[in-house]
């Protein structure tokens, strides 16, 4: 019993079921990363290309990372990131845009 208590290495940080999960766990952190780069630029009126791209792909990451998770965690993380690119991308959109003054 004691044996089933202890982490065992080499294990995904967000894998609760025992098994490794590298590709949902990529998508996690680069949701993760996306999002925060599009949330924090956002915040700034002449980053609006970085925050609506960089909120677009991490949307679109983020969605798929849900299609395809496994456990519980990687699900919550992705929310998170994807909260986040929504919201950078929707100031950024407000902002200027995708072309927003490159083109048109």
């Amino acid at each position: 019993m004691a044996q089933a208590m202890r982490p065992q290495s080499g294990h995904s940080l967000f894998a609760t079921d025992g098994k490794p999960h590298p590709v949902q766990d990529t998508l996690v952190a680069v949701t993760l990363v996306l999002g925060a780069i599009s949330f924090i630029t956002a915040q700034f009126h002449h980053l609006h290309l970085l925050s609506s791209w960089t909120g677009l792909i991490g949307i679109v990451t983020g969605g798929y990372g849900q299609f395809i998770s496994v456990t519980t965690r990687e699900r919550f993380a992705l929310i998170v990131g994807l909260g986040a690119s929504a919201v950078g991308f929707l100031l950024g959109m407000a902002q200027g845009g995708l072309f927003g003054g490159v083109i048109g």
